[in-house]
This record gives C-alpha cells, structure tokens and sequence, in this order.
C-alpha cells in the first residue's frame, strides 16, 4: 500500500463513520447536547467537515466545497462562509442545526470527493514539501494530511460517543 492508498483509506473510514454516526438520527438527536457546553454530533460532524474542507482547498489550491458547491446556503447557518467552528462559544455550537442528516452527510460525502481528487494526484516526494513555516517546525504536507485525520477521528469518535448516549 503506498501513500495515496493509505490516505485515501484513512479519509475513507472517517466518511464511513460519519454514517454511521448521523444514521436514523433525527433533529432532536443530532442537536442533542449532554450538557450546555457540550458538543452536538451536528456540530462535531459539520466542524470536522469544515476543517478538512478548509485544510484541504488550501493545499490544493481550490475554492472550499462549502463555497463552491453551495453548502453554505444550503445549511443557512447565521455564521460567515469561512467559519469552520474554531473558537464556537456555546452559543454558536447551539446555532449549527440541521433538519436531516443526509444534509450533514452529502456535506461531508463533497468534501471527500474533493479530498480524493486532491490526493490521488500526490506523489510520496509531495508529503516532504513544507506548506507552512510559520510553525516551529515547519509543517510539511505530510504532517498537515495526517493532522487533519487526526482531528477528524477525534471528532467522529466524539459524536459516536455522544450517539451512543442518544440512543440509551
């Protein structure tokens, strides 16, 4: 298995799980919060997506799927286009609805389209290239896939998490 298979099965199990995730739930659940400062799974799910869809339109030089593919007007969040959840008090975690999951779902399902075009055209010698110097150590663009893997699977993991509760 080389590179672009390994991550391309990694962006894979994370667009798996967010099914999996989002499955059969409904507004209500989705929205659920276990406390007032929690996480929803709506939140977790669109914030994930919104990162690697920010990260990865950055590397590839593209117009974010959020943009582009109309998803910003589609979801109607009362939040600006380049908003990607960092930072969200717990007001605009509240803010992040969705009627249906298959919104969150076909969201999320764009923006791995557009991470898979992105890196099947990547070669090994590519991950060595630094992509942002100002961190200490530069990041490469190895390092800033693998980042975005990391912070995906922590958050899918979140909203299973706090599925499971739902659902008991």
């Amino acid at each position: 298995m080389g590179s672009v298979e390994l991550l391309t099965d990694a962006f894979g199990r994370i667009k798996e799980t967010v099914h999996d995730v989002v499955g059969g739930l409904d507004a209500d659940a989705l929205a659920y919060r276990v406390d007032d400062e929690a996480n929803s799974i709506a939140w977790l799910v669109w914030h994930l997506t919104r990162v690697q869809d920010d990260h990865i339109a950055d590397v590839a030089d593209r117009e974010q799927v959020w943009t582009a593919g109309g998803w910003a007007e589609r979801f109607g969040l009362s939040l600006p286009d380049e908003d990607t959840g960092y930072g969200h008090s717990s007001e605009d975690v509240a803010a992040v609805r969705v009627d249906d999951g298959k919104l969150l779902t076909g969201y999320h399902d764009a923006v791995y389209e557009q991470t898979v075009d992105y890196i099947s055209g990547i070669t090994d010698a590519d991950l060595d290239v630094v992509i942002d110097e100002s961190w200490d150590p530069p990041v490469t663009l190895g390092v800033r896939l693998v980042s975005v893997i990391g912070d995906d699977m922590q958050h899918v993991g979140q909203a299973a998490f706090v599925r499971g509760i739902v659902l008991r």
